[in-house]
């Protein structure tokens, strides 16, 4: 095998493919990167037997042939290359050259032989959005994403396909996150799947914050997302995913509006007495024009005032404060409306128009009678 690459795209299409490279195998290959050269340019692909990450690169190749390369040590060697092209030779013994500049290295692979295919996607469902849409979708839903493997459904997120448009939702016992977008195009009808938390901060990083279009592609087993010359590809986690518009809360009859930073901002103030070691709910008391924040631990007492719209008649409540600010932070929104029952109901944060592209529902703390 020999091509010719530009150091910039090589290096960038290392970086991408290594987030799904296996870092301890009982497969020596699944740790390194396997590269393919053909009539089409490279192909680089990382797998760990769960995400499977594939780029293309404009290369010039002058003999076909494929080879794995470990992958810390192949991307550690063209890092400090001379930002130059970059020529790879192989031969029959899997000995590999790599030239720049005056720059020369020599370095065993492995056959391409004992690197696992990446599954298949049988193109049945498809939706195309655009990729900095879909980044910021992942990036204000994933938050949510549950990280007990005891239900493993919810270590993903649910996409729901339909005329109306994309939805995603995540939810981790504690708080709900739901994001809805208008899409691209729609090729298949409706569907729904559920894709990996780590698979689609993966996605994330791919995409970039551009208004070109990423396509997804649903299969029986496994999900495919094309950004640009990337392939990821990821399993569909199986079992019932939460009827989250039933866990919705109908009827809220205390509705405020909010400056989304002014609230965090004073939920960090209060939450300076709070550690891992000595926790404590925020206690907020919704009044006229106003909320109380205050928490009391060993540390000392905190109060703060955050102005708002609304009268929260005098409804006390207590949240986990950073399931509440992450609730704040990610709702695409300067202003939010936050709906409100009872003190053991949950707490509902949506816009203040009539969008309805986002909400997020936080569970409350039980507060213990006040001092």
């Amino acid at each position: 095998m020999k091509f010719s690459c530009e150091k910039a795209l090589l290096q960038n299409a290392i970086t991408v493919t290594s987030r799904a490279v296996a870092q301890k195998s009982s497969i020596p290959a699944l740790e390194g990167l396997l590269l393919r050269a053909g009539e089409e340019g490279l192909t680089v692909s990382g797998y760990n037997m769960q995400t499977g990450i594939r780029s293309k690169v404009s290369a010039g190749v002058e003999e076909a042939g494929e080879i794995v390369l470990n992958a810390r040590l192949f991307g550690d060697i063209i890092r400090r290359m001379p930002d130059d092209l970059i020529t790879l030779v192989s031969n029959e013994k899997m000995q590999v050259r790599l030239l720049c500049g005056d720059a020369d290295f020599e370095i065993p692979g492995l056959s391409a032989a004992d690197y696992p295919d990446l599954p298949e996607v049988e193109d049945e469902y498809a939706v195309s959005i655009q990729r900095k849409v879909l980044r910021a979708m992942i990036e204000e839903v994933a938050f949510a994403v549950s990280t007990n493997e005891s239900r493993p459904v919810h270590t993903g997120a649910l996409f729901e396909v339909g005329e109306g448009g994309l939805t995603m939702a995540a939810v981790d016992g504690f708080r709900l996150a739901v994001r809805k977008e208008p899409l691209e195009k729609l090729e298949g009808g409706v569907f729904s799947f559920v894709a990996p938390g780590s698979a689609l901060n993966e996605v994330k990083g791919v995409c970039g914050d551009v208004e070109d279009l990423a396509e997804i592609t649903l299969g029986k087993r496994h999900i495919l997302f094309t950004v640009g010359g990337v392939e990821l590809i990821c399993r569909r986690l199986e079992g019932e995913f939460l009827d989250y518009r039933n866990a919705i809360p109908k009827k809220n009859p205390i509705a405020v509006t909010v400056e989304a930073k002014a609230l965090i901002e004073s939920i960090d103030r209060v939450s300076v007495v709070i550690s891992d070691k000595l926790k404590s709910p925020v206690r907020c008391r919704f009044e006229e024009g106003r909320v109380l924040l205050s928490a009391k631990t060993g540390n000392g007492e905190a109060k703060d005032v955050c102005r708002l719209e609304g009268d929260g008649e005098g409804l006390e409540i207590g949240f986990n404060n950073r399931y509440l600010m992450e609730a704040l932070r990610y709702a695409p929104a300067d202003k939010v409306r936050v709906e409100l029952n009872t003190g053991v109901s949950p707490a509902i944060i949506v816009p203040t128009d009539e969008k309805d592209n986002f909400l997020y529902m936080v569970l409350p703390v039980r507060l213990k009678n006040a001092d």
